[in-house]
Formats: C-alpha cells, sequence, structure tokens
C-alpha cells in the first residue's frame, strides 16, 4: 500500500471511529468509548532507511517486513520504506538513528567499524564453511554477542542480513593459488582486515570507493577485486576483467538495526511483533540473495560463453585449501579484544 493510500485509510478508520462514539444515547457507553480512545488510537509509525533498489534482496526484505509487521500488528505500526538513499546514506544514518529522525536502517558492515570494530569479524577470510556455518554464526552465540555489542552503542541490534559471499577476479592473471596474487593491486574497501588478507598472499591492497572500481579496472589502476557476485554484475566488473574466480573466500552483509528511543517506545505486545516480523523478513532476505546470486551468476556465465573474454575459474578443494592456509595466518593479528577478539574469531570458527 502507498503512503498516500495508508493516510486515506487511516483517516478514514479515525472519521468512523468518531462518528460511532458520538452515536451513543448511554451516557456511561460514550464514558467507556472516550476512555478506550487513546489506547485504540495509539499508532506508530516506523520509517526504514536503505540505500539500495528495491528490487535487491535488501529492498525485497524491507517491503515484506512492511507487510508482515503491518500484519501482526494489526495497522499499529505505520512502516514507511524509503529505498535508494530517499532519505539518508549509510554514512549518515547511524546518526540519524540516534536522533530517531529515522526508525529503522540496514548499513554494511563496515559502517559500524569506527563504533563495533568487531564486526570486522565477517571480513576474515575462509572463516566460514559455507552459507549454513555463516547463518550459524549469526543466529547463535557469536551473533549474539556481536549483536548486543552494536545495542550497547545506543542502538537496537536485530538481524544479519545477506549480501553475498564474495569472489576474486583480475585482469593480469587467473587467481588460482595464493601466489597468483603477488604483485597484483586488489581494490579493497577500507578494513584492516582486507589490507592484512592481501598482504598475507603478496598482494598490493589499494583502498577505492566503490563508485570508482568500475573506471579503476577498466583503466588499469587496479589489477583486480573481491566482490559479491550482484556487484560483479551489477556494476558490469565482469567486462572489465579477464578472470573471476569462484572462491567464496569472504562475506558482505548487513546489520538491520532500529533507534532505541523508538525501540523504547513501543509497548511489550509491539516490540514481539517487530521481532517476529523481523525473524520472518530475515530468512526471506536469505532466499532472496541466494536466489539472486544464482540467477546472476548463470548471467555472467552467459556473457563468458557469448564473448570469450572472460574465464571463470572453480577451485578444487586443494586449491581452496591453498588460499585458506595461506590468508588465516593473519587470524591471531586480530585476538586483540579491540579488534575483533579470540572468543569471537574461535567461537565462528568452533560454530557446529
Amino acid at each position: 500500500m502507498t503512503k498516500t493510500m495508508k493516510g486515506i485509510v487511516s483517516s478514514a478508520a479515525v472519521a468512523s471511529m468518531l462518528l460511532f462514539t458520538g452515536c451513543g444515547d448511554n451516557k456511561e457507553e460514550t464514558k467507556t468509548a472516550e476512555a478506550a480512545k487513546p489506547a485504540a488510537a495509539e499508532k506508530f509509525v516506523l520509517k526504514f532507511s536503505h540505500v539500495v533498489s528495491p528490487n535487491t534482496p535488501k529492498g525485497k526484505a524491507a517491503d515484506y517486513f512492511e507487510k508482515r509487521l503491518e500484519e501482526l500488528s494489526e495497522g499499529r505500526i505505520d512502516v514507511q520504506v524509503y529505498p535508494s538513499s530517499q532519505l539518508y546514506k549509510d554514512n549518515a544514518v547511524l546518526k540519524a538513528l540516534k536522533l530517531d529522525s529515522v526508525q529503522m536502517a540496514a548499513p554494511s558492515f563496515s559502517k559500524f567499524g569506527k563504533i563495533v570494530p568487531q564486526l570486522a569479524l565477517f571480513d576474515l577470510p575462509f572463516l566460514f564453511k559455507d552459507v549454513d556455518h555463516l547463518h550459524r554464526v549469526q543466529d547463535g552465540e557469536v551473533g549474539q554477542k556481536l549483536k548486543d555489542m552494536v545495542t550497547e552503542k545506543g542502538y537496537v541490534a536485530l538481524a544479519f542480513w545477506d549480501n553475498g559471499f564474495k569472489q576474486l577476479s583480475s585482469s593480469k592473471k587467473p587467481l588460482i593459488l595464493p601466489e597468483d596474487a603477488e604483485g597484483q593491486k586488489f581494490r579493497i574497501m577500507s578494513s584492516k582486515v582486507l589490507e592484512a588478507q592481501f598482504h598475507a598472499v603478496g598482494g598490493n591492497p589499494q583502498m577505492m570507493p566503490f563508485s570508482e572500481v568500475y573506471s579503476g579496472l577498466q583503466q588499469g589502476v587496479i589489477d583486480a577485486a573481491e566482490n559479491p557476485i550482484s556487484n560483479i554484475y551489477t556494476k558490469k566488473f565482469h567486462e572489465v576483467q579477464k578472470y573471476l574466480t569462484i572462491s567464496d573466500h569472504g562475506y558482505l552483509g548487513y546489520l538491520v538495526v532500529m533507534s532505541q528511543k523508538f525501540w523504547n517506545s513501543l509497548p511489550a505486545d509491539l516490540q514481539e511483533d517487530v521481532k517476529q516480523a523481523m525473524k520472518d523478513a530475515t530468512d526471506k532476505e536469505r532466499e532472496f540473495a541466494a536466489q539472486l546470486n544464482n540467477e546472476q551468476f548463470e548471467l555472467i556465465k552467459e556473457y563468458a560463453d557469448k564473448t570469450g573474454k572472460l574465464e571463470i575459474i572453480n577451485l578444487n578443494e586443494e586449491q581452496k585449501d591453498a588460499w585458506r592456509n595461506a590468508v588465516s595466518k593473519i587470524y591471531p593479528e586480530f585476538y586483540d579484544a579491540d579488534n575483533i577478539g579470540e572468543d569471537l574469531i574461535k567461537g565462528a570458527l568452533n560454530t557446529k
């Protein structure tokens, strides 16, 4: 339902309620109706700001959350989703949440770097065996510890949402074994973990804004990159790289957070509705992310077959082990609790 339609329905409902309460001849009934009005009329507006388009996994899940929470709360919470940075960009939304200017957002982990650096856990290469292991970590004790850390900073951390596992690409040479990375210039996000990851295999990490990656690859300013399939396909990185290695070595995701002020304003029953709607939306978001990843990978393979300009390399287990052994040596560098913490790293590795 559009925000305009929501307003029309809400106005009609209020008018109907006023008409009904004004028609009673019995004074006691009128008093009872008047007393019931504030509780019945208690409604909340939840603005959900995110930076991606509505047809992405995050965008679809946000829209699903809107419908589900309005259904569970029987309209007492009016969820308004604002996609594509209509309200805030990720670098401004955390401040807006503190001010309760917006009530919910789903920034990438990197946006929490200064307040909860422990979320860099998800940057560690080959920490997760597969997507099921990843979700067990996020939904288990380690994930809860991380969410508690964020909540302690004045937010309410609700759920982890997927973008996807990262793959390696290069225009210089195929990345099959760790030594193939030697000397190559890899674009990275601002992350000590990612810097250490590429130094461990002799690469040359280069911090670069995401908006400049395509031109950087096209012009040879950088040789290589790491991205989930969705980023590779939507930004056409596969068209300016010669080699794509399916490595699943790292992970990109989001943390859904809510304004603490807004959360505290909700009665207990509506807080439970938020939790349930978020659980349902998280399940859906993971489905959307997996589906989109598969669909877009098929389109990349079609491009490779049709043009002959891209070679796709699927690492076997022996090759993956070589990468894993080379880059996992950086883990102890982040055992310090002010970085990530040994308990979180080993907790993730040991999650069954």
